[in-house]
């Protein structure tokens, strides 16, 4: 060591380096490749819940251990076998003419009739109505492309007949690695997806070509428009048409026909190759050499015949994966010694992975992504914050920008919502699609906590890239989203004070004829709101004194023993299931969201404890543990925050290839992934005003935590 005479005589840019070298010294990069790679999802045999997937954020394909779409059967009670994108949606003929006018029904929270979009008990026209716009539109399944695969007597090939599988997602590039046997012969398919185009590349390498016993299949189905699943009815060949419209050597385009809604399949080539019709909306592309590629595209115009290669798509892979693993945030998990530690490691990265091929798209995403269809292939406002939020803590934005201009395109329709309603603004809706149409429900049009989320997402854009560029593209929207809010609370005269009535809260078990101020949707109104004058001063305008009121009168949260309740009027909270099932939202009020002058962290911490000991955790969904975990960390319950991120429940349930599944309906879930990754970033780079290093783990030795490039959150 030095001695004080030799440190005085010091530069004090060296002294400064020494004291940094004594102390914490600065943490080695981290070894991204290193850090991805071990992490590489790897697949030994056909199994309904292990398909990958790769894709871009506005188109997907998943793929079986084969790496095309070869048994789809196999996995549609699974993680079915998809081809989505933005654009492909589909309605039935409304042959009876409905209008959304016919859904509507008078309710009177406030002392005036405010006219919700619902679903309805009686037969009737009304629920007919109803019904038809709850399932259309619906996104497509927009077609099959597998291996068809025969044996030397002319017999399909089954999958207990494929050995030797070793099939790997090479995540650093994008791209499925596939081998596997059928008898004495080998084959490998290399998959993956372009970047910027909703284009799939495959290259087959097998002697089986060559013997005519492998070449490739395209089927294409009509629609279920079931509530959640494969979106594959093969039962229906009349509704639709399937015809070639254009082919050469090296192109064939397929152009669909599906009542009014058209598309089309080009498919690129290199080597001979013949195209014949096997079936109805079954075409077999068969190769004449033992190496064979090709790429489908998928488009929703009559495309151009724009010859390209696949070795095209893969080089475009790989440097778009590499520069996205390169930059934004890393979390490296590999000098912790407890043995949860690489499990958490494994979901995050490959949350990572699928939030960027299923959720970073032009419009929010559904609750399934673009593997396959859930609520009719609609998506959720109330889940655009699990979906899409982590992007900007992990210093990709832009990912969370491509959705964020969806809701200029929507803004007529929810300022309708709020006009037909009595309010001001715009009032966004729950379940939709693209168009913006509200789809009636008994639940989702009564929520209200999907609000608030356009502010918050765009103040992590602008915290990201404090500009008047963003201040100029999102203030009118943040702005009309706070005039809705400010008129929707309603004031409560004899007490003096702001109340949030004539809703469902986050937690649904709870019904809007009852509930009064729910504790998350309080504390979001209050934080929301404030923001939302930040903003207006950002902007060179002055703070509204009406929103300063209702934000000072707002209601506090209400408690009984020391414990929140789940509504103020919710008295038996923690006597009745109905209170201690689904989500346990009151964590929200302190964990999404900062503290505020509503809520009294020891009463929360109270709350968390007696939730964490007696909540029915068999009733909850993949986003209650980050959330719990997000409220574990701020109350400073370190071991708490990691035990609610790895809880051995059915909801917390991680697949093989990252997925968390939630039962027989919901096999994905990525709500629940965005959440892990919100939290995790949250646990690493804390947020405003912490001071705790790495605030959301343990100081036990165990868990010593390397990240870099990360955001705190609010």
């Amino acid at each position: 060591m030095k001695s004080y005479v030799a440190i005085k005589k010091l530069t004090l840019g060296a002294f400064a380096a020494l004291l940094f070298s004594c102390g914490d010294s600065q943490p080695e990069k981290i070894d991204r490749f290193a850090l991805v790679d071990r992490n590489d999802p790897k697949v030994t045999e056909f199994e309904e819940l292990s398909s990958l997937s790769v894709g871009n954020g506005n188109f997907a394909v998943t793929v079986d251990a084969t790496g095309l779409q070869t048994f789809p059967e196999l996995y549609s009670a699974g993680v079915p076998l998809g081809t989505q994108s933005q654009w492909g949606w589909h309605s039935y003929p409304n042959t009876q003419k409905y209008t959304p006018e016919e859904t509507l029904k008078n309710y009177n929270f406030r002392g005036w009739d405010e006219p919700y979009a619902v679903q309805f008990n009686e037969p009737g026209r009304q629920q007919d109505a109803a019904n038809y716009f709850r399932v259309n539109p619906h996104r497509l399944h927009l077609g099959y492309v597998g291996l068809e695969l025969i044996n030397e007597n002319g017999e399909t090939v089954k999958a207990d007949q494929i050995t030797g599988i070793n099939q790997e997602l090479h995540l650093w590039d994008g791209v499925i690695n596939s081998r596997f046997m059928i008898g004495s012969d080998s084959a490998s398919v290399k998959t993956a997806v372009h970047p910027g185009r909703d284009r799939l590349a495959v290259a087959l390498n097998s002697p089986l070509i060559g013997k005519g016993t492998m070449k490739v299949n395209l089927r294409f189905p009509y629609p279920t428009g079931g509530h959640a699943d494969d979106a594959t009815d093969w039962n229906s060949p009349q509704k639709h048409k399937t015809e070639i419209v254009s082919q050469d050597e090296a192109i064939v385009i397929f152009k669909r026909t599906l009542d009014d809604t058209v598309y089309y399949v080009t498919v690129n080539y290199q080597g001979k190759a013949s195209v014949t019709e096997k079936a109805p909306h079954y075409f077999v592309i068969a190769p004449e050499s033992d190496d064979f590629q090709l790429t489908c595209d998928f488009t929703d115009k009559n495309p151009a015949e724009d010859v390209n290669v696949a070795t095209e798509t893969f080089t475009a892979s790989s440097e778009y994966w590499q520069a996205f693993w390169k930059r934004g945030g890393a979390i490296d998990f590999s000098k912790c010694t407890d043995e949860r530690a690489s499990e958490l490691e494994r979901r995050i990265i490959l949350s990572q992975y699928l939030m960027a091929i299923q959720s970073a798209g032009m419009y929010p995403p559904q609750e399934t992504g673009l593997t396959y269809n859930s609520w009719f292939g609609k998506f959720h406002l109330e889940m655009h914050w699990w979906h899409a939020v982590h992007f900007a803590l992990w210093n990709r934005a832009d990912l969370l920008e491509r959705s964020m201009d969806w809701y200029a395109q929507a803004y007529p329709i929810a300022k309708s919502i709020a006009e037909r309603q009595g309010f001001k603004g715009a009032r966004w809706m729950k379940m939709t699609d693209p168009s913006g149409t509200e789809a009636p429900s008994k639940v989702g049009s009564f929520l209200i906590w999907q609000q608030p989320h356009f502010i918050y997402m765009a103040e992590l854009i602008y915290r990201n890239n404090p500009s008047n560029e963003v201040l100029e593209k999102y203030s009118f929207l943040v702005n009309e989203t706070a005039e809705f809010m400010a008129s929707f609370a309603t004031y409560d005269e004899l007490e003096g004070r702001y109340v949030l009535k004539g809703i469902i809260p986050a937690q649904e078990t709870l019904r809007a004829s009852e509930t009064i101020n729910p504790p998350f949707e309080l504390s979001y109104w209050h934080y929301a709101m404030s923001v939302a004058q930040q903003w207006r001063e950002r902007a060179g305008q002055k703070r509204k004194p009406q929103w300063d009121e209702l934000i000072d009168k707002l209601s506090p949260l209400t408690y009984l023993d020391g414990l929140y309740l789940a509504s103020e009027d919710a008295t038996d909270t923690y006597k009745d299931i109905r209170f201690t099932s689904d989500h346990p939202a009151v964590l929200g009020a302190l964990g999404i969201l900062p503290e505020c002058k509503l809520v009294r962290p020891d009463y929360m911490k109270n709350t968390l404890n007696w939730i964490w000991d007696n909540w029915n955790w068999g009733k909850t969904w993949g986003w209650d543990y980050p959330m719990t975990a997000m409220s574990a960390a701020r109350l400073g319950e370190p071991e708490k925050a990691v035990g609610a991120l790895l809880m051995d429940k059915r909801t917390n349930t991680y697949l093989v290839n990252g997925h968390n599944y939630q039962d027989s309906r919901l096999r994905v879930y990525l709500p629940g992934n965005g959440g892990l990754l919100t939290a995790a970033a949250m646990m690493c780079a804390g947020w405003d005003g912490n001071e705790v290093k790495t605030p959301g783990f343990p100081k036990d030795g165990k868990w010593n935590v390397v990240w870099e490039d990360l955001q705190p959150m609010p």
